[in-house]
């Protein structure tokens, strides 16, 4: 889909629905060129993003660059401080490394959880997915139905490949995180996520210790709850 489209697309969805379209980032690649495009024509969309606490200090720099080049406000959401105090103590501050249900308890309170408070009462979630990032990201239509999470998403850059990608960022100075020039191409929490060697799969540098070849953290699956 043409950046003119994908505009156009936004757009009518904010005035269809009125404060109820949101776009998450991570400060990945992929969502550095929505950003850049929402602000540079000043959409009226909401940009979240969820902070775990174990970021990056490149995805935090990332976060401040866009922050001060396109002077838009991008609303953080933090896990809840209880939940993660319970789970440091009981457990321990590397728990995700000892089994996938540590891990995806982890990702839970984490990443899961927060998102839920952030597509409360929304409509439409816009995400920057690329079908070709992922075997199990190969979705045929731009726009999908979450059940998990009663919500329409919407993934505009759905067919793009990774240089297309790269060339927008480059064509429209658009800051990144310097991360992806090291072989970091999805880049998550510090502790999951390592850079890619030549020919590996985009998702091989996520979790990399496990040996299971869907490996999501529940933002984009049918999650299951941890208490």
């Amino acid at each position: 889909m043409k950046k003119n489209s994908i505009l156009e697309t936004i757009d009518a969805l904010a005035n269809k629905f009125p404060d109820e379209v949101v776009f998450s980032t991570s400060f990945g690649i992929e969502d550095q060129v929505l950003t850049d495009m929402i602000a540079k024509v000043g959409l009226d969309i909401e940009i979240f993003t969820l902070d775990t606490g174990r970021l990056f200090q490149e995805t935090y720099s990332t976060w401040n660059s866009t922050l001060s080049k396109y002077d838009i406000k991008i609303k953080s959401y933090f896990p809840e401080a209880s939940a993660v105090q319970k789970l440091v103590s009981e457990k321990g501050p590397n728990s995700f490394y000892d089994s996938l249900e540590n891990r995806k308890e982890c990702c839970f309170i984490r990443k899961v959880e927060p998102l839920k408070r952030a597509i409360q009462g929304k409509k439409i979630w816009i995400t920057g997915i690329r079908s070709e990032q992922s075997a199990d990201r190969h979705i045929e239509d731009a726009f999908e139905w979450d059940e998990a999470n009663q919500i329409l998403k919407y993934h505009p850059l759905l067919d793009w490949t990774f240089e297309q990608v790269q060339q927008y960022i480059k064509e429209n100075n658009v800051p990144y995180n310097p991360l992806h020039d090291k072989g970091f191409v999805s880049i998550g929490c510090l502790p999951c996520t390592r850079a890619i060697k030549p020919g590996e799969d985009f998702r091989s540098g996520r979790w990399w210790w496990e040996d299971s070849t869907k490996k999501e953290c529940g933002l984009h699956v049918h999650e299951e709850k941890y208490t």
